[in-house]
């Protein structure tokens, strides 16, 4: 067989995702890796980073034209994260919350005057901005916020206690989850977009966490912040539960960036193992002769690459301006996270004590991305739905199966 009798790749890159692929390698390589570790033990916020992610315009991927953005999709938003977090997950985190948090839900849902407002500051990298979901309380079981707006004339009076903000505490504005006047459970939830130097916001700490150690996860307090009818991106009505399911949906962005980055991130480990298994040399030979260790490599690069085609379906089903299929999603990211789980951990068994110490990369990034396994819908939430769709006769893109009880 020839190259010209192979099928076609039906997920292969065209041209100018192949060039934006390498923009975000260069970038990576030199101005992510570099700092890296820096970022990892001092926890300072990764401005460098941002610098250096704004200086390539490639905070615009998913922003539409008309507001100084590129007008891409999922696709290309994967592209770069794969290759960012392959350097650094605690700077790609930073693309992540333009590219799929709320920018991406304010071309989608919002007003016009809320577009002008902030669109244009998130294309040029102006502004950081963050999502205020989680709650002491209410974590993975969203519906038990205790967010909540009440009337004040035309607008509203917000009162919330944010957990787990991430970049929180260095952002300009948060899309902030709550309840509408009435709402009880799910109903009544929707999402209002609050500039962080109004009165009122207050960052009231931030977390010491094991991974992502540059960007912290902040606490948001909101004491009677003013909302006006102009903030309110998606209003919730208490007798349904419609607009809670149109943000729940709408993580499916996110989720598939969160597989993005696990999936770079894993994708350098791998390298790195690789490239320390061909340089080590133990009673003669390099350890990249033992057929034991090859298995090791084969078993992460085939577990990694099923993952990947995973988050190429996904984010190929959203189309260039579609929101990603929620079961492909969830089996795209539960993938990726225990994909990376494995291969990161299987790198630092391969390094042995060198893979156990600080000054090799490969336990920094295991330990970045086990965050990711919890954040936007943990591994197990994924499974529940995965499971339930399943049962009740839900088919996964591309498949026809048969034998299913009537």
């Amino acid at each position: 067989m020839t190259a010209f009798d192979r099928p076609l790749d039906p997920f292969a890159e065209d041209e100018d995702q192949q060039a934006l692929r390498a923009l975000a390698r260069d970038v990576a390589d030199r101005s992510l890796a570099p700092m890296a570790r820096h970022w990892d033990e001092t926890e300072e916020f990764p401005q460098a980073s941002w610098d250096a992610i704004r200086a390539a315009d490639l905070f615009g991927i998913t922003i539409g034209e008309k507001y100084g953005g590129m007008g891409m999709g999922d696709i290309e938003a994967a592209i770069v994260l794969e290759e960012l977090g392959r350097a650094c997950v605690s700077s790609a985190i930073l693309a992540q919350l333009i590219f799929n948090g709320p920018p991406r839900a304010i071309e989608h849902l919002g007003s016009d005057a809320m577009k002008e407002k902030w669109l244009p500051m998130a294309a040029s990298g102006e502004a950081l901005f963050c999502i205020g979901i989680s709650e002491s309380e209410a974590g993975s079981a969203v519906n038990y916020m205790r967010a909540r707006l009440t009337p004040d004339g035309d607008g509203f009076r917000l009162n919330a206690y944010k957990n787990y903000v991430t970049g929180g505490h260095k952002a300009g504005a948060c899309l902030v989850w709550c309840r509408f006047p009435g709402s009880e459970g799910a109903k009544g939830i929707g999402a209002v977009m609050v500039d962080l130097q109004d009165p009122g916001v207050t960052v009231a700490g931030t977390h010491v966490k094991m991974g992502l150690r540059g960007t912290s996860e902040a606490e948001l307090a909101f004491d009677d912040v003013y909302i006006g009818p102009e903030d309110v991106l998606l209003a919730g009505d208490p007798g349904n539960g419609d607009s809670f399911k149109t943000l729940i949906g709408h993580i499916n962005h996110e989720r598939c960036g969160n597989a993005a980055m696990c999936i770079g991130a894993a994708q350098g480990a791998l390298e790195y193992a690789v490239q320390y298994m061909n340089e080590r040399i133990v009673g003669g030979r390099p350890l990249a002769d033992l057929q034991g260790l090859q298995w090791k490599i084969a078993d992460m690069t085939t577990q990694l690459e099923g993952a990947r085609m995973l988050l190429k379906r996904a984010v190929h089903l959203a189309g260039p301006h579609g929101t990603p299929p929620a079961l492909e999603t969830a089996m795209a990211k539960s993938a990726a996270n225990l994909a990376a789980k494995f291969v990161c951990d299987e790198a630092i068994q391969l390094l042995g004590g060198y893979g156990f110490s600080r000054e090799y990369p490969v336990e920094r990034v295991y330990r970045d991305i086990r965050g990711l396994c919890i954040g936007a819908g943990t591994v197990e939430i994924q499974r529940n739905f995965i499971g339930s769709q399943v049962l009740r006769g839900a088919v996964p893109s591309g498949h026809a199966w048969r034998g299913r009880p009537a």
